[in-house]
């Protein structure tokens, strides 16, 4: 495999360990400046170059994309795509990380734990969104920040008030958390590459300060992540559209409260904690799917008019409830059931016995007419329709809700 690293830094520990792993394993690899390609467009050919050079082939890379060029960087993983160069993250994926509040509003539709989060801007609105998470103390946050930069702690309104009206008078948009006092100054950090956790610690914040991140001088202990944990870390990942991440998770009384999906984590704080080889994990990832590489759907749906893909609602007193899926009689009707989603459970490829449950939701491929003819009227009219189609007008602008970056493989298999 003729591997790509995309990194402004050859000497960080991420992108040493990443070169030292394929290296290991016999796969050719280099290290990318992000900032020294050119992006070169023109009919049916998609192009970049490299110092002044044309790109040589390769097979696939990985993004190691900085905060400070999110735009240009996911612009140049943009272009890759389009040269059918697997990409271990998504140009989508990275841009959704990358902004707070769009990624837990990504998050926010799915059952996915999260602290409770409010965005204003109107100073009006500021007390009456604390008294709404709960009151203080709240966590206040910058929509772009890392290493826990940017995020702070008011123990009381006035106090909450005062920063809020100062990092807004800067120009910034902030967030207002609720603050989970039973995980104060703990996080897990879970490392999700493909469909699995391959790493987990626990960063403990020291002294006064409330921050866990290691950067902030937080220490680190191996964590064993039970089933709830390890799930939640992998959709929030795979709907976030990443297939590599780092997970920040809360331990809240009700369970994993996720806080932030990473596109570009840190190896050197997992692997010295857990003393696991995650990237050997992620290079042996990146190698099976260029060995087998996943369709993205929202490129392929063009070749059939009138079909696409829809999320189909089974509400309580529907005419599908109680019947197997094979009885639904969808089959007959050119639609395929491709996941099914019951509650916090994700069933791809569900059987054809498989009995149909109040409030299930299926994620299918077929015609669009006979779906939306599927769709009780009240549930249609509603102001957010319960079934969201990919109509071929709207393949260019769509990205299939910029969360799940759904992707078909060669089984018929919808990963989420």
């Amino acid at each position: 495999m003729q591997l790509g690293i995309l990194s402004c830094s050859k000497r960080c520990y991420s992108t040493r360990r990443l070169v030292e792993a394929a290296t290991q394993r016999g796969h050719t690899v280099k290290v990318l400046d992000t900032l020294r390609f050119a992006i070169d467009l023109e009919e049916g050919s998609p192009d970049l170059y490299y110092s002044q050079k044309p790109l040589i082939n390769f097979d696939a890379v990985l993004p190691r994309i900085g905060a400070s060029i999110t735009y240009f960087g996911t612009a140049v993983v943009r272009q890759f795509e389009q040269m059918d160069v697997f990409c271990g993250n998504s140009s989508a994926g990275i841009s959704n990380s990358r902004d707070k509040l769009r990624s837990l509003q990504i998050l926010s539709r799915h059952h996915i734990g999260i602290p409770k989060t409010t965005f204003v801007r109107d100073k009006r609105d500021v007390l009456p969104a604390i008294e709404r998470v709960g009151g203080a103390p709240v966590v206040i946050k910058l929509i772009e920040g890392t290493q826990g930069i940017g995020v702070l702690l008011a123990e009381s309104i006035k106090s909450a008030e005062a920063i809020i009206e100062l990092l807004q008078s800067q120009k910034q948009n902030v967030l207002v958390q609720k603050f989970v006092a039973e995980s104060k100054g703990k996080d897990i950090r879970a490392l999700v590459v493909g469909d699995q956790v391959v790493g987990a610690m626990r960063r403990v914040a020291q002294g006064q300060e409330f921050r866990s991140n290691v950067h902030r001088g937080g220490m680190t202990e191996v964590v064993e992540l039970d089933e709830k944990y390890q799930q939640t870390a992998v959709r929030a990942a795979q709907i976030m559209g990443l297939h590599v991440a780092g997970v920040d998770m809360l331990e809240g009384h009700d369970g994993p409260q996720v806080m932030e999906v990473n596109s570009s984590p840190g190896l050197e704080g997992i692997e010295t904690c857990t003393q696991l080889d995650i990237a050997g994990a992620i290079v042996d990832y990146i190698a099976a799917q260029v060995d087998f590489p996943e369709i993205d759907v929202r490129q392929r749906l063009t070749v059939s008019r009138g079909y696409g893909v829809a999320e189909i609602f089974i509400p309580e007193g529907s005419m599908f409830v109680g019947k197997t899926i094979n009885e639904s009689n969808l089959r007959d009707s050119d639609i395929n059931v491709l996941t099914l989603y019951r509650g916090t459970t994700v069933i791809p490829n569900p059987r054809a016995d498989r009995v149909l449950e109040p409030s299930d939701r299926l994620l299918c491929f077929g015609k669009l007419e006979f779906m939306k003819g599927m769709v009780p009227k009240k549930i249609r009219n509603r102001r957010v329709p319960k079934v969201q189609a990919i109509e071929e007008s709207e393949i260019a602008h769509l990205e299939i809700d910029q969360a799940s970056q759904a992707s078909i493989d060669y089984t018929g298999n919808v990963q989420l």
